[in-house]
C-alpha cells in the first residue's frame, strides 16, 4: 500500500474524518491528515510566507497548533515553487512537521494587485515585479500547491466580494464549478494532498444551494464555505453558514474561510463548522490588542501602566506566565517584541477556546458553555440579535 494513505474512503485517500461526539449540529471529530492527526473544531492561524508573523514553528508547537495556513501567492513568488519542490516542500523548508493548508492564490491577487481581472482561463494580473501581464489558471494553482506540498490545498475559485450583487454573482458561482473540474484534473498528488472545493454564491440561498449540489457531486475530501466575512451583515453571514452546513455531507470536514472572531467561532461551531482560519489574532496583536474572555484588552491604555497582573490570570500560555500588563503596556509601539508576545498569547487564546468548545461538546455541556461565554463577551446583557437567532437555530437559547 501507499505509505501516505490514511483512509479507506476512495474519495479521500489522504484524509480521514471521524465524528466522535455531537451536540445537535455541533460536532467533534478526529481529522487525520498526512502530517498530523487532530481534533476538530480547530482554528488555523495564517502564516503568509510560511511563518505566522512573529512566531517560530517551535512556538506554534508549544501553543499546540495542529494546522497553519500558507499563502500560495506569497510563496509562489518567494521562495518560489521550484525551490520548494527541491527542498521537499514547505514542511521541510520551514521545519514544520504538522498540518499545512494552502489557499489557491486567487484571493490574494484580487485583493492585492492592480489590474487583476478574472477571465474563463484564469486570473489575469500585472506582475508586481516587472509589470508584465501574467495569468494564474486553475491548473497552475494546483501545480504550485503540489510543489508546496500542503496537507490541504484549495481550489482556485472566482472570488467576488460578499457585498457584490447582480449577474456577476451567478457567473462567478458557475465558473467556480467549471474550474473545480480543471483543478481536479490538474491535481497530480491526490494520495498525498487533499483538494477542498469552495462553496460560493454570494448572499443568495439558491445560488449557494446550486454550488453546494455541484461540489458535493464531485465527492471531494472536504468543503470550504467561501465568500463571507467580507463586509456583509452578520445576519446574512450566519444564514449563509447555516444553509451551507445544512447541505454539506456529515462525513466530510467543513471549513469556514476567513473567520476568527471568538463570537463567530462559537456560533459557527454550533451551526456545524469544523475548521476556521483568520489573520485577526496576529493582526490585532500588532496594534496592542490582547484577546480575553470578555472580548479584547487594549494594552496601550494608561490604566495598565501599573497593572502587575498577567493579561489573563486563567491563561497558562508563556506570555501570561511570564509578563505583566504593565510590561506589555510599557513596550507598546516601541518594540517588535510586543507584537510577538501578543500574537503568541492571542493564538494560544484561540487554541484554548477551541479546546473548550470540543470538551463541552464531548461532555454534552455545550449549551451552558455557550451561554456563559456569551455572558462574558456581552456583560451588559445585550447579546446581538444575530447571535441569538443563529444559536436558536442551533438549539441554544441565549
Amino acid at each position: 500500500g501507499d505509505g501516505n494513505c490514511v483512509n479507506s474512503d476512495p474519495s479521500s485517500p489522504a484524509l480521514k474524518f471521524e465524528v466522535t461526539a455531537t451536540w445537535n449540529r455541533a460536532r467533534v471529530a478526529t481529522l487525520t491528515l498526512p502530517h498530523v492527526q487532530c481534533q476538530t473544531p480547530i482554528f488555523m492561524p495564517v502564516g503568509t510566507q510560511g511563518t505566522v508573523k512573529g512566531l517560530t514553528s517551535q512556538q506554534l508547537e508549544e501553543i499546540d497548533c495542529p494546522v497553519i495556513l500558507g499563502n500560495t501567492y506569497h510563496l509562489g513568488h518567494r521562495p518560489g515553487p521550484e525551490l520548494l519542490k527541491d527542498m521537499g516542500g514547505l514542511h521541510k523548508f520551514m521545519n514544520w512537521n504538522r498540518g499545512l493548508l494552502t489557499d489557491s492564490g486567487g484571493f490574494q491577487m484580487v485583493s492585492l494587485l492592480k489590474f487583476a481581472e478574472i477571465t474563463e482561463e484564469g486570473v489575469r494580473f500585472q506582475s508586481p515585479h516587472d509589470g508584465s501581464m501574467m495569468m494564474l489558471t486553475p491548473e497552475e494553482s494546483m501545480q504550485i500547491q503540489n510543489c508546496i506540498g500542503a496537507d490541504i490545498m484549495m481550489a482556485l475559485d472566482h472570488v467576488v466580494s460578499s457585498t457584490t450583487t447582480g449577474p456577476i454573482v451567478e457567473e462567478a458561482m458557475e465558473r467556480t464549478l467549471r474550474w473545480i473540474d480543471r483543478c481536479i484534473s490538474g491535481h497530480s498528488r491526490p494520495k498525498e494532498q487533499n483538494l477542498f472545493g469552495i462553496v460560493q454564491g454570494g448572499l443568495d440561498v439558491d445560488l449557494r444551494k446550486r454550488c453546494l449540489d455541484g461540489l458535493i457531486k464531485r465527492n471531494l475530501p472536504g468543503y470550504a464555505i467561501g465568500g463571507l466575512s467580507g463586509g456583509e451583515s452578520k445576519d446574512m453571514f450566519w444564514r449563509m453558514v447555516d444553509v451551507s452546513t445544512q447541505h454539506l455531507p456529515a462525513n466530510k470536514p467543513r471549513y469556514l474561510m476567513g473567520v476568527g472572531y471568538a463570537v463567530d467561532l462559537v456560533t459557527c461551531t454550533a451551526l456545524g463548522v469544523d475548521m476556521f482560519d483568520c489573520v485577526y489574532p496576529s493582526r490585532t496583536a500588532r496594534f496592542g490588542t490582547a484577546l480575553v474572555p470578555t472580548g479584547t484588552m487594549q494594552l496601550k491604555n494608561s490604566e495598565y501602566a501599573s497593572d502587575y497582573r498577567p493579561i489573563d490570570p486563567h491563561c497558562h500560555c508563556m506570555v501570561c506566565r511570564k509578563y505583566t500588563r504593565a510590561y506589555l503596556h510599557a513596550i507598546q509601539g516601541k518594540e517588535h517584541l510586543s507584537g510577538q508576545l501578543l500574537t503568541y498569547h492571542n493564538i494560544a487564546y484561540q487554541m484554548n477556546l477551541m479546546r473548550s468548545i470540543r470538551e463541552n461538546i464531548i461532555s454534552q455541556n455545550f449549551p451552558n458553555f455557550v451561554q456563559s461565554f456569551m455572558k462574558d463577551q456581552f456583560p451588559d446583557a445585550t447579546i446581538p440579535l444575530w447571535v441569538r437567532e443563529s444559536l436558536e437555530v442551533a438549539g441554544i437559547s441565549c
